[in-house]
């Protein structure tokens, strides 16, 4: 039975006078009468959002539809939210809470203007359930409610969520006279001839047309790059114009709704009024007037205008942020707490980034769990100096390092206590800008097994000891020595590597790296944020500090700052605004593709910033353009399926961009682990010129939400675009092939992969009369490809007698060019019948002993 608090005057009234003084912790909101009926709530009906659902029966959208028998509840975890956008900015003066059993014990009220940044109105601690009413006091446009402590073993879950004041509602909004379609990418079903492309109709020149073939029915369309709200459309016909047609928008392309039929037109201008919202607006001619085709000389697109103002740059980092210096009081306790909390988080929410302001730190050791990024803010490494160390290890997995992910040091200097410091770290796990001076383990204590890992840009005066890692890749660094390797060691643009011996051993080396550029990073200049942005390197050899040759730096004000809670709406307006992107620590929901569409734009994640796609919606889209870097964040399967989860450049993209490509660094993927997820393609390269450095794109293995057909996702990474380079390229366990590669000229140095553990049988995964999708495919169109230190392994946990016929799969010509390849049977559980094609001896037994191919063919 629900149930109303009842608090005495005398207790409100002394609440309320607390709460005005500050916005203080209090024990339990002060309760009123519930709403009138009378009194409609500003959230009704309105868009809600939360950080995840229970299942698609309770969604956000439960909370605020006035129905008191449906319900939002969240996923089983503390850190969970649901907010409301209230259209516009109210003045909100009390929020009403009706929980179902399982409630929040404690939980703040926020408010925020555009979703992204919040500030606290009330903190509630010790909460009964029933109903509470929270009396509040500001202006916002967004509320929302932060669960902190769960009082169930459940999620949160609650029959209502209401916010009453004055204001909100659909803000005001009038017809733009701008057209949002000039110049934008557009297609069409087809063309009369060369000289009157889709893109005619859309480039504000009314001496250029579109045409189409003389048939029924054709279309032209027009991607305007954000959903929109559409109001007006726009028609210049030409002599060959269309009796009927209709106006239609998508909102990705595939799904179209008709806003507005025409028939019995007579061409020439015409403007209709339209209503609606869509990325993609089209023409589609259903009759013509005239035995040619449809000829459009001009289609403009308005869309309507609202009462939000422009996104503000910069600002705060956020509450999952730390900022330190050397004076910072009890830092250690703040490692320490930080540690405890994500030691063993391996699918849990909290995401947290350490940065050091310039100074001498000593007597620090920070041990870094899950989720969890430290690094220096000066220009380089050598700027900020910790005399201690920076550790990962495996206790909390008795002493088995091999799913010690997600996680991050960089930018900083170390003076190790004991001489060497430890860093015994799985895959998705980067060291990059790091100067040690001393040695480095990578193995954990114990030595048992390690399977990274990936250096970049660092300097280790002393001796890097592998022990028990498996595969390793190191570029454009130095080291003192090197002490021994398992598999898989590879090496490029590395002073003191030790020499190639793949024959006998585990080692691939090049003097340099053909083309590099480091991740873009945060520092301080004097007090002021900036992201450094360094410059491409060829033929590379050694680190990029201390004089970072060619970067640019750019102010913070110049990033959209995107916190837990922002809406992907909002992230594309900022992009639009030609906003960078800064993703702080946290989990981000979000309902539509984000949009990269504008040369040089940086997207830079913290803390392993994590977006999951919801509603079957794709991640993250990249234009054809010059110059994107993309870097430090993890994209998270939804539970519907994605057709792709990052995309970079359009299906048929064929610009050049060998002078500025698009840069990859530090991008993961998962699907499944963290709960159900599901995506046809998890990266599609179409763009040329693409460098790939460092990614680990995993289809789970283990975690919640795992099996052949929970978590399917046939493919890891596609490339079609051209001369694509990947350096240290982790693929592994998908339903088909791990890497399909279908463009020309591509480059990989070191691949890493493990195929699908839970194939249920040889049935399952038998092809074109082969059993088993190799681990990395090149099409047999393709003829010129290069690779260099591959490895894949088989752990057929479902199926130990599992056969699979090879680990990669090339055409025979004189451009493929294979090198330094390997397939290794893990404990027998399954084993490979060659290495490449037809070639290389087949695993045997229980040793985990490579069969090799060094040269193929």
């Amino acid at each position: 039975m629900r149930h109303v608090k009842q608090l005495s005057r005398l207790r409100r009234r002394a609440l309320v006078a607390a709460f005005a003084a500050t916005a203080a912790l209090v024990t339990l909101p002060a309760a009123q009468t519930p709403a009138t009926a009378a009194e409609t709530p500003l959230s009704q009906g309105r868009p809600a959002t939360a950080s995840s659902t229970e299942n698609a029966g309770t969604p956000a959208s439960g909370a605020v539809d006035g129905d008191t028998g449906t319900r939002w509840s969240s996923a089983a975890s503390d850190d969970q939210w649901l907010q409301v956008d209230l259209g516009t900015t109210a003045s909100v003066s009390r929020v009403v809470l009706t929980w179902e059993a399982a409630h929040g014990k404690d939980y703040k009220i926020q408010f925020s203007q555009d979703g992204g940044t919040w500030t606290d109105a009330r903190t509630v601690t010790g909460s009964d359930g029933g109903v509470d009413t929270v009396d509040v006091s500001g202006q916002a446009r967004h509320v929302r409610m932060q669960g902190l402590d769960r009082a169930t073993a459940w999620g949160y879950s609650l029959w209502e969520f209401q916010v009453f004041g004055t204001g909100g509602g659909t803000p005001p909004a009038s017809c733009g006279t701008a057209d949002a379609a000039r110049g934008k990418p557009a297609s069409a079903s087809s063309t009369e001839n060369a000289g009157t492309p889709a893109s005619a109709a859309f480039d504000g020149d009314t001496g250029t047309r579109w045409s189409s073939q003389a048939s029924d029915p054709q279309w032209v369309q027009v991607d305007l790059g954000t959903v929109q709200d559409l109001c007006e459309v726009d028609l210049n016909w030409e002599a060959a114009y269309a009796k009927d047609f209709r106006i239609e928008a998508s909102a990705d392309g595939r799904t179209w709704t008709a806003l507005r039929s025409v028939t019995g037109a007579t061409g020439g201008r015409a403007s209709y009024e339209v209503s609606g919202s869509g990325r993609y607006v089209r023409v589609l001619g259903t009759a013509r007037a005239t035995g040619y085709g449809y000829s459009l000389w001009e289609v403009a697109v308005h869309t309507a205008s609202g009462g939000t103002g422009p996104i503000e740059g910069g600002g705060d980092l956020g509450p999952n942020v730390i900022v330190v210096d050397p004076s910072t009081p009890g830092l250690q306790q703040k490692f320490d707490q930080v540690f405890a909390q994500q030691e063993t988080a391996q699918f849990g929410s909290g995401r947290y980034q350490f940065l050091l302001k310039p100074g001498t730190y000593d007597n620090i050791n920070a041990q870094l769990g899950f989720y969890t990024s430290v690094s220096g803010l000066g220009l380089n490494p050598d700027d900020v100096q910790i005399n201690g160390d920076i550790t990962v290890d495996a206790g909390w997995f008795n002493g088995n390092a091999t799913q010690n992910f997600w996680r991050s040091a960089e930018n900083l200097a170390l003076n190790p206590v004991s001489g060497t410091d430890r860093w015994a770290v799985a895959q998705a796990a980067p060291f990059r800008r790091i100067h040690v001076k001393g040695g480095l383990n990578l193995a954990p204590s114990g030595y048992g097994w390690a399977s990274g890992g990936y250096i970049a840009d660092s300097k280790i005066d002393g001796t890097v000891g592998p022990y028990s890692q498996q595969q390793w890749y190191t570029r454009d660094s130095s080291v003192g020595g090197w002490t021994n390797g398992v598999w898989n060691m590879t090496f490029t643009g590395v002073q003191g590597a030790p020499a190639s011996n793949f024959e006998t051993g585990p080692y691939t080396t090049f003097d340099t790296t053909p083309i590099s550029r480091e991740k873009p990073f945060l520092y301080l200049d004097g007090d002021d944020y900036k992201v450094f942005v360094p410059a491409k390197r060829t033929n590379s050899r050694g680190v990029s500090w201390p004089a970072n040759t060619g970067g640019t730096s750019l102010p913070l004000d110049r990033f959209y700052v995107v916190k837990p809670g922002a809406t992907a709406t909002t992230i594309n307006a900022a992009l639009d605004q030609g906003l960078h992107l800064l993703f702080t620590p946290g989990v981000y929901h979000i309902d539509r593709t984000i949009e990269v569409d504008r040369a040089d734009t940086v997207v830079l994640g913290l803390g392993l910033a994590t977006i999951v796609p919801d509603g079957g919606v794709d991640a993250l889209h990249v234009a054809d353009v010059d110059g994107v870097r993309l870097a430090g964040f993890l994209i998270d399967a939804g539970p519907q399926n994605s057709d792709t989860l990052l995309r970079v450049g359009p299906a048929g993209a064929s610009a050049d961009h060998s002078a500025n490509p698009t840069t990859v660094q530090d991008v993961f993927i998962r699907v499944g682990g963290a709960g159900p997820g599901r995506a046809t393609d998890s990266v599609v390269v179409n763009s040329d010129d693409v460098i790939i450095d460092h990614t680990w794109i995993w289809r789970a293995d283990h975690g919640e939400g795992v099996g052949w057909e929970t978590n399917r996702a046939d493919y890891g990474l596609r490339v079609n675009g051209d001369d694509v380079l990947t350096t240290g390229l982790f693929v592994e366990h998908f339903n088909k092939y791990d890497v399909v590669w279908s463009g020309e000229r591509g480059r990989t140095i070191f691949f890493q992969n493990e195929k699908a553990y839970d194939a249920p049988n040889e049935a399952a995964i038998t092809h074109d009369g082969i059993v088993g999708y190799a681990a990395y495919k090149v099409a047999d169109s393709v003829n010129e490809h290069e690779a260099w230190a591959l490895g894949s392994y088989c752990n057929y946990t479902s199926d130990d007698t599992i056969v699979q016929h090879h680990g990669f799969q090339v055409p025979v010509k004189p451009g493929i060019r294979m090198r330094h390849l390997q397939v290794i049977s893990l404990g027998g559980k399954g084993q490979y019948r060659h290495v490449i094609n037809d070639t290389g001896s087949p695993t045997s037994g229980t040793d985990t002993i490579p069969s090799k191919v060094t040269r193929f063919p």
